[in-house]
């Protein structure tokens, strides 16, 4: 109630936010940085509650490969050791010095029948051998068919190469303040109709109970046509704004959040791509402007987008 008294906040302009009203169940941030939901699934077992076609699709390239090479490997252990339990005599073309070269020449025999290289230096020999080196050539058919279907899923996927500036500023603006932060396009892609939305969720005590509110703030403008240079998105404090009347030390002892909707049309994939992030009320600088971004050539014949410069800001006074 004394956040309600002393700020004055209106009836919620959000109210269906998807991230529910009880404070003290919620933990952490809504959303963090990446855009990603701040929630750890539970009640369930761990198979049912993973799409592997989506965490595949999204996991950092060296996990991905990692994952690809792993299930390679383990993949033709599995069928060297069918081949040794089977009876090395049944691989014609082995010529074996040791134990530790029986496996080795049966593991590759493994992986040109996986990949269905086939040098035919070695074949096999019997009805087992045979039933288990089909089995494999199936198998790996099938495996190639998903890892490359993968591969161009993750290489062909829509996404929104936007950035975001590290932190939310309260800045001067027409003879007050407005919070600014700042995005820009960082892939030489072409987005259009960039939109954007911005949310703030702040939990307040009501009854003795500290509920989450979510307010939307109105931005100075919420739609660009072309989104090729950087984009400062303006929020004016005015008397209407939620943040009217907070000082600096109320956003470092206030938990609040600040939450990103961008949405823009690429034209390359000819569909909307989307980007989310959040600020915390203690990734909010309080008293600092941007500095400038993009500047001319010295031909004067082009602009230069100096994304370096993103997130770079300067104190000022209010």
């Amino acid at each position: 109630m004394a956040f309600r008294k002393k700020f004055n906040f209106k009836t919620p302009t959000n109210k269906n936010t998807g991230f529910g009203d009880n404070a003290s169940n919620y933990g952490g941030r809504f959303i963090n940085k990446s855009g990603d939901a701040n929630i750890t699934k539970s009640g369930i077992g761990f198979l049912d509650r993973i799409s592997w076609y989506h965490t595949l699709l999204t996991v950092p390239r060296w996990k991905f490969f990692m994952v690809i090479f792993t299930f390679y490997f383990v993949v033709n252990l599995f069928f060297a050791s069918l081949y040794m339990a089977v009876g090395i005599e049944h691989l014609k073309g082995i010529v074996p010095q040791n134990d530790l070269d029986k496996f080795g020449q049966a593991f590759f025999f493994s992986v040109q029948t996986f990949t269905t290289v086939g040098y035919g230096h070695i074949s096999p020999s019997g009805f087992l051998s045979s039933l288990v080196a089909s089995i494999e050539a199936l198998f790996g058919l099938l495996s190639f068919a998903i890892a490359t279907g993968l591969f161009y899923g993750r290489f062909s996927r829509a996404k929104a190469h936007i950035a975001f500036s590290n932190h939310a500023l309260i800045a001067p603006f027409q003879n007050q303040t407005a919070l600014m932060f700042r995005i820009a396009p960082y892939k030489n892609t072409n987005l259009f109709d960039a939109e954007a939305t911005i949310i703030m969720g702040i939990p307040i005590e009501e009854n003795g109970i500290m509920v989450n509110k979510f307010y939307s703030l109105a931005l100075e403008m919420d739609k660009i046509s072309t989104l090729t240079l950087s984009w400062t998105l303006v929020h004016p404090i005015t008397e209407d704004s939620p943040l009217y009347q907070m000082k600096e030390h109320d956003f470092q002892s206030i938990k609040g959040e600040i939450i990103v909707y961008i949405k823009a049309f690429d034209d390359m994939y000819s569909t909307t791509v989307v980007k989310r992030t959040s600020y915390t009320f203690g990734e909010v600088c309080y008293g600092a402007r941007f500095i400038p971004m993009f500047s001319k050539n010295e031909e004067n014949t082009q602009t230069i987008l100096h994304l370096d410069k993103l997130h770079l800001y300067e104190k000022v006074s209010l």
